[in-house]
């Protein structure tokens, strides 16, 4: 290969590369298991239903993906962690990034109303909105309650799951949808508490900074309660049975040591278990949606 053709080929190489980066992959990875999950909860689903959910919904996920890049690529400028993304960098133009999320987007809409049913792709297609708009475009700069409010973005998947299957929505799947919710706010403040510095240069009110450490930590731990009392809920109702129980008891009584350990200590000492308590929680909510497969199949 000549070195022209070399140059050539590791161009279109990270070009791919930052197309990939632009939709997230990491964190649409949990979000799938949110989403497969609650179909084998629902009932059996098809292969293909599977697969075209599977890529419907990283596509629809990673055009919001992309679009969250477009209109925060001017803090994400200013925000260490967010520096060499591919707008910031320089590598991509904000144009060709959003020309990239809509289009994906628009794909994963046509995928899942064609092949699997317009409620799944009603669905996820208000997912992207409410994370577009209401959280992006809205909250994230207004107010601290950005996460909490907007973090109803990332409960779709649950719904979108379970329309699939059964082309409809329910209680369970609204259980579902809770348990994601009251999720994220401890799961993201943990992030937030360790990432202060850059959202106050972005001028993020990011709920450490405007309610202050102290605060933040005590609503950590009075969702990460309301989280877990919603987990067991659902077998109160009929939902799961033991397996789920025992589950979702262990790895919420885990979940909880680590919030109270964040609150626990004392000058900046938080950030140690803060980072675990971030780690956790994402292998939390995918061994939680894990269980409940497992549960409705024995």
């Amino acid at each position: 290969m000549t070195a022209d053709a070399a140059t050539v080929a590791h161009g279109e190489q990270s070009f791919a590369s930052d197309l990939v980066s632009l939709t997230k992959p990491r964190i649409i990875s949990l979000l799938l298991v949110t989403t497969i999950a609650p179909m084998f909860v629902a009932g059996t689903p098809t292969w293909s239903a599977v697969l075209w959910v599977t890529i419907g919904g990283y596509l629809m996920a990673g055009g919001a993906n992309a679009v969250n890049m477009y209109l925060d690529s001017d803090i994400d400028d200013v925000m260490a962690r967010t520096r060499l993304r591919p707008i910031p960098s320089g590598r991509m133009t904000k144009r060709a990034v959003m020309a990239f999320g809509i289009l994906i987007a628009t794909a994963a809409t046509y995928l899942l109303a064609n092949f699997v049913n317009v409620l799944t792709a009603a669905l996820a297609l208000s997912g992207f909105y409410f994370y577009v708009f209401i959280y992006t475009r809205w909250l994230k700069r207004s107010s601290p309650q950005n996460i909490v409010i907007g973090g109803a973005a990332g409960a779709f998947p649950p719904l979108v799951g379970w329309a699939a299957v059964t082309g409809r929505i329910d209680l369970a799947s609204i259980f579902l949808f809770l348990i994601v919710f009251y999720w994220t706010p401890p799961h993201f403040w943990a992030l937030a508490l360790n990432k202060q510095r850059d959202y106050d240069n972005a001028g993020v009110p990011m709920a450490p900074l405007v309610w202050g450490v102290r605060e933040t930590i005590d609503q950590m731990v009075y969702y990460s309660f309301l989280l877990v009392a919603l987990t067991v809920l659902p077998v109160c109702f009929g939902v799961f049975g033991l397996v789920y129980l025992g589950s979702a008891l262990a790895l919420g009584a885990l979940f909880i040591v680590g919030v109270w350990k964040v609150r626990a200590a004392r000058d900046g000492g938080w950030e140690k278990p803060s980072w675990w308590v971030f780690k956790y929680s994402l292998l939390y909510l995918a061994l939680l949606f894990v269980a409940m497969a497992v549960d409705r199949h024995l």
